[in-house]
């Protein structure tokens, strides 16, 4: 491609020559791809919409409580405490997405993305369903602002805040939980006016993304465009266009009848600009791989629905590598792959063996700072610590109570020596240990502790006691 014919990359596609927004009117996408990506659009919303109310073992579903830093994650509660889980699972879901970028390059962006979802399979819907489909839109666009105009852009913004205001209450869900949402829904708004304010704002906030910031959102702010850059090679399966068989020896030709197109030496690219025409990112798919395609395959169903009419071929836009096109390469797992994947298997093994292995109770007994150990009658030697014990379960855990498991001695709390511990709760305070000088081998003890529910085990951990320097 010469370089006047790659003009197009100077500037983003939703970018006129004033350099003013294009405000982009696609066409009604329809097709094969496109009715299986509703189905998994469906399945996406009501798992999203569903998530912060659905629960297992009373946890919810999901949750993400950034203010009080607690996390559930399909159900598994996760602590501070369990931080690392955490960043963990941040780190395979990197991978997972990097790992299908190489192979499948923004197959995320048009199948799984939340803001894709919600834009092409709610928002412009509605909008298909008030304004019609591209033609009607554009004229909308330009005819004055007279009664027509007024009624279906009015009825569409309402509806648009509707669902940012919906929107705004799942996306609170996952942040405070459901059962506080329903409560405060349930007390009304004028008793909690700051969480009230703070889902105006989020409605807002939705409100803007989908009735005007829109498809800027995945070339402007989203940096997951840029990595594509990085990630991509000729072997990536893509959405591309087969300039091979599209553009021939003399390029593309305008459709006639009965005429004999690889004779003449022209493609099969009739320049029907049907698949620009479909683009909710406004590019020209022919053009190549480019920063605003998000996979979505809209192109795809209407050149095949456009080859069909015309007794060509499908496929002249495809899922196909650059590699596929050119050489006729089929798919292979290459090395780059497998690397991703061995170690994708690795960190999910390691995450799977971490939340098997996690108790329900996490304790940590510390020493006051600040505190030199203290000796008392008959040479017993006695620390001073500050405990917390942390309930990760949903019910309450009664009984509790410390017993030293690797040395004789006594554990007294500040309090009583027996207490309850809250369901996902923590409870905190402050005891004594007592140990016979003569079972001390060195002045810093490691010592092992037991934490008991009657006579029931729950968890154990360990510390340092304190002694004199000059022992037996």
């Amino acid at each position: 491609m010469s370089q006047d014919q790659e003009h197009f990359r100077d500037s983003i596609g939703t970018i006129n020559d004033e350099g003013k927004r294009a405000w982009v009117f696609p066409k009604k996408p329809s097709g094969k791809f496109y009715r299986y990506r509703k189905y998994v659009s469906y399945l996406l919303l009501t798992t999203l919409v569903a998530g912060p109310f659905l629960k297992i073992n009373g946890n919810q579903f999901f949750m993400f409580n950034v203010l009080e830093r607690r996390f559930n994650i399909f159900g598994f509660p996760f602590w501070p405490q369990d931080f690392h889980l955490v960043v963990i699972s941040m780190i395979i879901g990197v991978i997972f997405v990097a790992l299908f970028t190489v192979a499948y390059g923004r197959i995320f962006c048009g199948w799984m993305c939340p803001q894709t979802i919600f834009m092409e399979m709610v928002f412009r819907r509605i909008e298909y369903w008030i304004e019609g489909d591209r033609g009607a839109q554009i004229k909308l666009d330009r005819q004055p602002w007279n009664a027509e105009k007024v009624q279906k852009r009015v009825l569409k913004w309402i509806l648009f805040f509707i669902i940012s205001f919906v929107i705004a209450n799942v996306f609170l869900a996952y942040l405070i939980g459901s059962d506080r949402l329903l409560r405060y829904i349930s007390e009304g708004p004028f008793d909690h006016l700051s969480t009230m304010l703070s889902l105006l704002i989020f409605t807002g906030v939705f409100y803007f993304v989908f009735a005007w910031f829109r498809e800027q959102v995945c070339i402007i702010a989203c940096p997951y465009g840029r990595m594509q850059g990085v990630l991509l090679d000729e072997k990536s399966v893509v959405v591309a266009y087969d300039h091979k068989r599209g553009e021939a020896e003399k390029g593309r030709k305008k459709f006639r009848k009965n005429e004999d197109r690889k004779s003449l030496g022209f493609g099969d690219c009739i320049d029907c600009f049907q698949c620009v025409n479909v683009c909710p990112t406004g590019i020209d798919i022919r053009n190549g791989t480019q920063l605003e395609c998000v996979n979505c395959t809209a192109c795809i169903d209407e050149c095949d629905t456009i080859m069909e009419k015309v007794n060509l071929p499908k496929g002249l836009i495809r899922y196909a590598s650059e590699a596929n096109i050119e050489k006729k390469e089929k798919f292979r797992f290459t090395p780059r792959l497998k690397g991703y994947t061995a170690v994708l298997t690795i960190l999910t093994g390691i995450l799977l063996g971490m939340l098997f292995l996690r108790n329900d109770v996490e304790a940590n007994i510390l020493r006051l700072p600040g505190q030199l150990y203290e000796h008392k009658e008959n040479n017993i030697i006695s620390n001073v610590y500050t405990y917390k014990l942390v309930n990760k379960t949903i019910e309450d855990i009664d009984n509790v109570g410390f017993k030293l498991i690797s040395h004789k001695g006594k554990i007294n709390l500040v309090s009583n020596n027996k207490f309850t511990v809250p369901a996902q709760d923590l409870a905190e305070g402050t005891l004594f240990i007592e140990i016979d000088q003569a079972a001390i081998k060195s002045d810093k003890e490691k010592i092992k502790i037991g934490v008991y529910s009657g006579d029931q085990l729950i968890e154990t951990t360990s510390t340092a006691f304190l002694g004199p320097r000059s022992y037996k």
